[in-house]
């Protein structure tokens, strides 16, 4: 059986008005996300042309996570 046939059993007993609505959420979902992966991928580009970004973004994150020590008082 082909994989169309079976992708569209789950579909076989609803009316077509609702098949078609389902079916093309699904291709929505799908859409969205080869686009979001897309865009990651661009970001993932862009970021890798400037690796110095990446670095000082590295050192950003890693200070403010670090616990801070009180300072003595004057």
């Amino acid at each position: 059986m082909s994989r169309h046939v079976d992708e569209a059993q789950p579909y076989a007993k609803l009316d077509a008005k609702t098949r078609r609505k389902l079916l093309d959420q699904r291709r929505m979902s799908y859409r969205r996300a080869i686009e979001s992966y897309a865009e990651q991928r661009l970001l993932q580009q862009e970021l890798s042309d400037y690796p110095e970004l990446i670095a000082a973004n590295y050192l950003a994150a890693a200070q403010a996570l670090e616990p801070r020590s009180a300072r003595p008082g004057r």
